[in-house]
């Protein structure tokens, strides 16, 4: 079951590539569309298959690849991945549903995003450390197409910026995974089979060190995160919304995967550290993002203060905060690609995103009013207002975070508050105040345009009073996790005081 979710993307990529050349641009985004919705259908049937009080990894899938190399065809889906697996899903099905009907080549456009959801799709569900990193680079290549071709005027730059950060990441995570295995003694890169215990202190630091590395710049953690400025700017909209809802979230769960799960007595060493660096990502994109007069960069900085939340839960690791961490990985991704959208929504109307030009959009004859609504509601979400599911994950960040890192997690609150005010800067000169008599005819916007933004908000909407349907998936795992942390801590402590 869990091949399909690989095979389907791949092949729609390519029942779409070959498509006749009389099709339209429109009729081609309907097959890709038939496809996304397919995957998800997929996943909804994953997720009710899927057993609650089971910790461990299901619907297991393996194939001895290439025994020479160690690697293996090994597929495996738990609490920690699932809820990626339904985010990836809906936001291939919202980047493709958002996308301009009238689109040139727009069978490469497509075939590339399913070929970014294939390579997403199998990173978080590969249990090989070597068939993660093959995943997670398959979706280098089609990514930096899609905004050297589709991006905006400065979309060189920016693409080839973004290709060679990720490029570095994925050097650095391999470098991390033969370290680990070489290292190990052991003889393949199965998951299951990979023990760190034991390496030395000194050798599980450095390893580690090498893997948050990898994974902050994708990430991306400050001073990492130059790349994504210019690469979520220079993109188009669906494009930034996978970008920024889905490929970020590979960091993150990396992260968390292969470093928490991985080196659990190192974690404990280097959490306090980790923690000041979430903090500071925190505040510096709460900080930098108030400063913006570019709404799409104001939201682009923002996300680098959100994804900092999810560090800081993960190096608290207790199994609130990594409930808190899964949770607001998922709540980010929803959050942030209702704004993108709505962002270029707003662009392409109005023909600008500078805040000291637009003014006004509320005005319901002239203006821009359900759009602006949406936009108000996801400004709410994002600065963690109750009843939107960004309160639920930020509340449990918090409540998860403050009995081992009081000050951060004090800290991380005051960047929330933050958080209300560039969006109460961007809210308030975008949608209020007195409309250009002169420039203000906008074009309507269309029902097409706003059903993905529309499907969003019902989505963050009952998450947020349900959400339950949110937690539920991950609450095994990340107990499971915790646990091998408090035995290793255990073991660690007892092997120090025999005589």
């Amino acid at each position: 079951m869990l091949s399909l979710f690989i095979l389907i993307p791949v092949v729609g990529a390519i029942v779409v590539s070959l498509l006749p050349g009389k099709l339209i641009s429109r009729q081609v985004r309907s097959v890709a569309l038939i496809v996304a919705i397919t995957i998800l259908g997929l996943t909804l049937k994953l997720a009710t298959d899927f057993d609650l009080s089971d910790p461990n990894f299901q619907f297991s899938e393996y194939l001895d690849w290439i025994p020479q190399l160690g690697l293996s065809y090994s597929l495996g889906v738990d609490g920690l991945s699932l809820p990626l697996m339904g985010l990836n899903a809906t936001l291939t099905i919202i980047a493709i549903a958002s996308t301009r009907p009238e689109l040139e080549r727009p069978r490469l456009y497509y075939s590339l995003i399913l070929l970014v959801n294939a390579g997403i799709a199998g990173a978080f569900l590969a249990q090989n450390l070597l068939l993660f990193v093959l995943f997670y680079e398959l979706e280098l290549i089609p990514l930096y197409l899609l905004i050297a071709i589709w991006g905006s005027e400065k979309r060189g730059y920016a693409a080839t910026k973004f290709l060679i950060y990720t490029a570095l990441s994925g050097i650095l995570i391999l470098a991390g995974f033969l370290g680990i295995t070489w290292l190990s003694g052991s003889t393949n890169f199965d998951y299951n089979v990979i023990n760190t215990q034991s390496l030395s202190q000194t050798a599980q630091l450095i390893l580690l060190s090498v893997l948050l590395i990898g994974f902050g710049i994708k990430i991306p953690l400050v001073p990492l995160h130059t790349w994504l400025p210019d690469a979520y700017v220079e993109s188009s909209a669906p494009i930034t919304i996978l970008l920024g809802g889905i490929l970020a979230k590979l960091g993150t769960y990396g992260l968390i995967r292969f470093g928490l799960q991985l080196f659990p007595q190192t974690w404990e060493l280097i959490a306090p550290g980790l923690s000041i660096i979430g903090v500071f990502s925190v505040m510096y994109g709460a900080l930098t993002a108030i400063a913006q007069k570019d709404i799409k960069r104001m939201v682009a900085y923002s996300s680098i203060g959100h994804m900092g939340y999810i560090i800081v839960a993960a190096a608290a690791g207790t199994s609130i905060s990594l409930i808190g961490a899964i949770s607001q990985m998922v709540a980010h991704g929803l959050i942030l690609a209702i704004l993108f959208h709505l962002v270029g929504v707003v662009e392409a109307k109005v023909g600008t995103r500078d805040l000291q030009i637009l003014n006004g959009l509320m005005n319901p004859i002239r203006g821009l009013p359900l759009v602006s609504a949406l936009l108000i509601m996801s400004g709410m979400a994002s600065a963690g207002i109750p009843g939107l599911v960004g309160f639920v994950a930020e509340f449990l960040v918090f409540q998860g975070t403050f009995s081992v890192f009081p000050i951060q997690c004090l800290l991380c609150i005051i960047a929330s508050g933050l958080t209300a005010v560039y969006f109460v800067i961007l809210l308030n000169r975008t949608c209020f105040g007195k409309l250009n008599n002169e420039l203000a005819y906008y074009p309507k916007v269309k029902f097409s345009e706003q059903a993905p933004a529309l499907i969003l908000a019902v989505l963050i909407f009952f998450l947020g009073v349900q959400p339950s349907w949110l937690l539920r998936w991950s609450e095994p795992t990340a107990e499971a996790m915790v646990m091998t942390l408090k035995n290793q801590t255990q073991t660690q402590v007892s092997i120090h005081l025999e005589p």
